[in-house]
């Protein structure tokens, strides 16, 4: 797995540690020691649920915690890069005709709705270190696909 970020990533990865371990974590803990302090624990939900509610938090923690000790911020992009790297949009076409543009991102930032999608993606993957013209073949779940590579960008492209 990828262990490169933006720094903007890495700046969101921070804020909801801090807003788990500083807002979310704290409002649990009391609501839970509240509802313990009703009684009988086993038939209360609020107990139940914030105990449940608890578990989840601090198994986020921990795994941005670990991740947060091992990412690097990624260098930065040239302003106009010649081949494909951490962090930069890419246009291809596929053999279909339908042409698609995707930035490769680190797995902490992945997100196919604003066209950010992983660098260890398959596509991802085929696409690291191409020039403008390469073609590649990716090995999709669906069957092989063949990509050419038109254009490389250091910021979004107009749509």
């Amino acid at each position: 797995m990828t262990n490169l970020i933006s720094e903007e990533g890495l700046k969101k990865l921070h804020e909801e540690y801090d807003r788990l371990w500083k807002v979310e974590r704290p409002k649990v803990v009391r609501g839970v020691a509240d509802a313990a302090a009703e009684g009988d624990r086993s038939e209360n939900a609020e107990y139940i649920y914030g105990k449940k509610r608890l578990r989840e938090i601090d198994s986020k923690l921990k795994h941005l915690g670990s991740r947060l000790n091992i990412l690097k911020v990624a260098p930065h992009l040239p302003d106009e890069p010649v081949v494909v790297s951490f962090g930069c949009w890419v246009t291809y076409e596929e053999e279909s005709g339908e042409k698609r543009c995707y930035q490769l991102v680190g797995p902490e930032e992945i997100d196919v709705s604003t066209g950010r999608i992983s660098i260890d993606s398959p596509i991802g993957k085929a696409l690291l270190n191409k020039k403008l013209d390469d073609e590649v073949v990716v090995q999709r779940p669906d069957g092989k696909i063949t990509l050419c590579v038109t254009g490389i960008y250091s910021t979004r492209p107009d749509r």
